[in-house]
């Protein structure tokens, strides 16, 4: 859990320190992104081989080396000197942290036996679940304390004593040693590295220059997808392939995987939309919106470890992961009433409430997912479901983004259509009779006047795109609810007599 934490931490805590970063090193703004793509596009290519690798040299061996290297690299981080230094460091911090995700959750898989299983992940998912939440607004707070640099410099003790427990008390099981290892899969490597280095690139980036309108981003999605092709028809052939393709025809652990594709397109979605709504549109600022933004994981620990407990007990949880769905509905649908005067609570509890969702599915899908998979293959299987994280955040993420610059000019053009001097008072201006001395200066001709209502005009737009969206994923996850009549119950946490 506590590499996990790490490892999520890391994606985000950084974020609100990137203008201290951009002033240390006199960079662009476009130039300091490269701090949080660099990490992103490591893990993402490392995250999918870590089965594979950790079969070829020993998963607790493998395991300790990343929280090395991971603490290490944390420390140049720390110490260097130029925008150059710090984007090799994180490319380095990257590929290392992309281990613990999944070989973390294929240790607790073996470690517990089937009853107690869903509560581990439930109390293992906390920190998986908590961190990307509390990141901003520790960064926030250790930034102003005392310096980005300290964002990387808490890394290191922690990873110590990660690095301890896990040489301390994780043993690796012993069918690990006599699995029958082939050739390496040089072709799937890079196909491998390819696909999804190109690919993240184009999801965190392409968006900046206007996707396909930039020749780079049209290359890049050609060549990323030609290496698609060609790791594809490999790894269906060899006979120690880097990724595992053949886990995917089983239904028991591919529906979880694309459910939790979708899960992730939502949380990591909203996770980026709400603090924009929160600082451009209301005034808040980066701390205040981090600490609107926490209360989230405080519902998250609690609907974990309601399933953990339930799961304990022998009940079937399947029921929960379509609840969870349902409360991330009615969450999103509460968000896509929101407008400009609306108040801190009325932004926080739906939050919790998806809080509470999120945590009721996560925990079900991921117990879902591991737990029809043999031994054997319990870390391939753990490394592809890691990756569908991944690619479910980076998607969410780079879509929601685009989507709200698009949606925002389509209701900004229909709001430059409609609006006179006669229907400014309708619109949701702030503060009393606002719309009356808008008219009164639209009348006069006032230049200043002018400037104030395209303001408002872009503010409602902007309002109202969020609504669009918000709406769009409200629909998307009551389409899921009922898929929880499809998973496969673990009947191996069933009592005996229900069994029969």
């Amino acid at each position: 859990m506590l590499g996990t934490v790490l490892e999520v931490l890391d994606s985000s805590i950084v974020n609100v320190s990137l203008p201290h970063m951009q002033g240390s090193f006199s960079s662009s703004v476009d130039e300091i992104a490269w701090v949080v793509t660099s990490y992103l596009v490591a893990a993402g290519i490392t995250i999918p081989m870590t089965g594979w690798i950790a079969e070829r040299f020993g998963r607790k061996r493998y395991f300790v080396i990343s929280i090395t290297m991971f603490v290490g690299a944390s420390a140049l981080c720390g110490v260097a000197h130029s925008l150059n230094q710090i984007v090799a460091f994180r490319l380095l911090q990257g590929a290392a942290g992309a281990a613990m995700m999944p070989l973390s959750q294929a240790i607790l898989m073996e470690t517990f036996p089937p009853r107690e299983q869903a509560m581990a992940m439930a109390v293992w998912g906390i920190g998986m679940m908590v961190a990307p939440i509390m990141g901003p607004t520790v960064g926030g707070w250790i930034t102003d304390t005392w310096n980005w640099r300290w964002n990387f410099y808490i890394n290191v003790p922690i990873g110590m004593l990660g690095m301890f427990m896990v040489s301390r008390f994780v043993e690796d099981p012993p069918y690990m040693r006599q699995l029958k290892r082939g050739r390496i899969d040089f072709v799937g490597i890079l196909g491998l590295i390819t696909f999804l280095g190109l690919g993240e690139i184009v999801l965190e980036r392409g968006e900046r220059s206007d996707w396909f309108q930039a020749p780079w981003v049209v290359w890049c999605t050609i060549i990323a997808l030609t290496a698609l092709g060609i790791l594809i028809y490999n790894e269906l052939r060899v006979e120690d392939p880097i990724i595992d393709l053949r886990i995917l025809s089983d239904m028991n652990f591919s529906l979880p995987v694309t459910l939790i594709i979708f899960l992730t397109f939502t949380l990591y979605g909203t996770g980026i939309l709400n603090p924009i709504f929160l600082q451009e549109l209301l005034g808040y600022t980066a701390s205040k919106a981090g600490v609107v933004m926490a209360p989230r994981g405080i519902g998250t620990m609690c609907a974990m470890l309601v399933l953990g407990s339930v799961s304990r007990h022998g009940y079937d949880t399947r029921p929960l992961v379509g609840i969870g769905f349902a409360l991330v509905a009615a969450a999103m649908w509460f968000l896509s009433g929101l407008n400009l005067q609306s108040d801190t609570f009325r932004i926080v509890w739906p939050t919790v409430l998806q809080g509470l969702g999120t945590g009721l599915v996560f925990p079900g899908l991921s117990a879902a997912a591991l737990s029809s998979m043999q031994r054997q293959k319990m870390q391939r299987a753990a490394s592809l479901y890691s990756v569908t994280r991944n690619l479910g955040a980076a998607i969410g993420t780079s879509y929601l983004t685009t989507l709200l610059i698009r949606r925002e000019q389509v209701r900004q053009h229909h709001l430059v259509e409609h609006v006179s001097v006669f229907n400014l008072p309708r619109m949701h201006l702030p503060g009393p009779g606002g719309g009356v001395d808008l008219a009164r200066q639209l009348l006069a001709g006032q230049k200043a006047g002018l400037a104030m209502v395209y303001g408002l005009i872009q503010r409602e737009a902007a309002m109202l795109s969020f609504n669009d969206i918000y709406r769009m994923l409200t629909l998307m996850m009551v389409m899921l609810i009922p898929t929880f009549l499809f998973l496969q119950r673990d009947r191996r946490n069933m009592p005996a007599h229900a069994v029969e």
